[in-house]
């Protein structure tokens, strides 16, 4: 069992990462438009482009294949 002293430090280090935490989130303003963040961070749209296929290539792959009106 934990002695008296190192709950305290424990709870000391607690309390001190919490309000950490808090300062982070207060620092951010909830009232800026996420979009507009987001809008412009792609840089290679080629690449992008190549993602989204690849995306796309992946959900499909995971389709069952139908043919006639039987599943394979």
């Amino acid at each position: 069992m934990l002695d008296e002293t190192t709950l305290e430090q424990r709870l000391v280090t607690l309390e001190r990462a919490v309000a950490d935490l808090q300062g982070k989130s207060q620092s951010q303003s909830t009232s800026e438009n996420w979009l507009e963040k987001l809008i412009g961070s792609v840089s290679d749209q080629a690449a992008f482009i190549k993602s989204l296929e690849y995306g796309r290539a992946f959900r499909q792959a995971d389709q069952p294949v139908v043919q006639g009106n039987q599943e394979l």
